[in-house]
């Protein structure tokens, strides 16, 4: 699927590239716009990117830019030749420093530079080039009009190409991986326990790999982030609307990642070569671990499956309340009679891990409440 997804990205750029180059090849076209064109082909080359929501993302930051730019470069190089004589140079070099030194330094702002870091560049480079460029050419007006009205045009076949053309929504991404962590890591808690609980000779590497499926949520906090920022620019489309809550699936995937990492900390103590080995134990343990390592998932599916098809579960409270009840069990399923036969490192073991698993407990009960929330903002219907 992800080949295609490429393969149709391409075909996208290259027919892109033949719209603007229509701009040198059609005489009439290059009549009108002779080689400010080439601005329109650099236009399309810099800013199409994979998704629809870069793309809009990046064209837009260019088209802010390159207009406050070229209104203020000209306003400065008109200002610098009322002026006149050695005061016009001196005007504009210190046009150059108060903007350069007010743009570049807006730009480390981190609420600034999360959204309009490419916009501010642009705008940098158009206000240089407009204001250097009128000392030498008078025409600065003709000149910053011509070339906006080109990289409108590259803008314009960009977007069109990119929303028209098997589109890629950055929305759609984000909200399937959001889904698909849901799955990971209830399948991975499915996978400690049944390794757990089975005998050594029983375990297989299918079983083992389930275990691991926590490990893509641990590293997917800058892949929401970016999906996040272009799903905000993207236009209303499917299912999403103008104000989607974007943010919550960022906060449910802090949530997610908070898990995965209790989640690792229970493999490692469960695979841990300080468990005791007494099965009579672990099958004194079995029923309610095994109890609440349901619930947890069936919990995290059901939340899952709630925001794939943006409709609020019914069930969802009162699997949280039967979650209260079986960690309520599992506290008490462990006697300290049962934990007095051990060694010290096999009963700091044992403790550890029910200690983790009730940990995860209150987590996917904050992780239900930030879903329910999510459905709140979103306006899901109830099933």
């Amino acid at each position: 699927v992800y080949n295609t997804r490429q393969l149709n990205h391409s075909l996208k750029v290259g027919v892109a590239l033949v719209l603007v180059s229509l701009l040198y090849l059609v005489d009439s076209l290059y009549e009108k716009v002779g080689e400010n064109a080439m601005w329109a082909i650099m236009t399309v080359v810099v800013i199409f990117e994979f998704s629809a929501g870069a793309t809009l993302s990046k064209g837009l930051n260019r088209g802010i830019g390159t207009i406050l730019g070229g209104l203020l470069g000209c306003l400065a190089a008109t200002l610098a030749d009322q002026i006149g004589g050695a005061g016009e140079a001196i005007a504009v070099g210190v046009s150059i420093f108060i903007f350069g030194v007010a743009a570049s330094y807006i730009r480390l702002i981190p609420a600034f530079k999360k959204k309009f870091d490419y916009g501010a560049m642009i705008f940098i480079l158009t206000f240089n080039l407009v204001i250097v460029s009128g000392i030498r050419d008078m025409k600065i007006f003709d000149l910053a009009r011509d070339r906006l009205l080109t990289i409108g045009i590259g803008f314009g076949i960009c977007i069109l190409a990119s929303l028209l053309i098997f589109p890629v929504w950055s929305s759609d991404e984000l909200h399937s991986s959001t889904v698909s962590k849901f799955h990971s890591i209830a399948s991975s808690i499915e996978g400690c326990f049944e390794v757990y609980f089975n005998s050594i000779d029983e375990k297989d590497t299918k079983k083992t790999a389930t275990q691991n499926g926590y490990k893509s949520v641990l590293h997917s906090k800058s892949s929401d982030e970016i999906l996040e920022k272009f799903a905000r620019w993207e236009p209303w489309h499917g299912k999403f609307g103008f104000y989607h809550p974007w943010d919550k699936y960022l906060d449910i995937g802090e949530q997610l990642r908070e898990l995965a990492v209790s989640n690792h900390s229970l493999k490692e103590c469960l695979q841990s070569p300080r468990q005791p080995s007494s099965k009579s134990l672990k099958l004194s343990i079995k029923a309610p671990c095994e109890a609440v390592a349901s619930l947890l998932t069936t919990t995290l599916r059901e939340s899952g499956e709630s925001i794939d098809k943006m409709k609020v579960s019914r069930s969802g409270a009162s699997l949280v309340a039967k979650l209260q009840k079986t960690k309520l069990e599992l506290s008490t399923a462990i006697s300290a009679s049962e934990l007095g036969e051990l060694s010290n490192d096999e009963g700091i073991a044992v403790a550890s891990s029910v200690f983790l698993l009730m940990e995860m407990v209150d987590k996917v009960e904050v992780l239900a409440k930030y879903v329910e929330q999510l459905g709140d903002l979103a306006g899901f219907p109830s099933h």
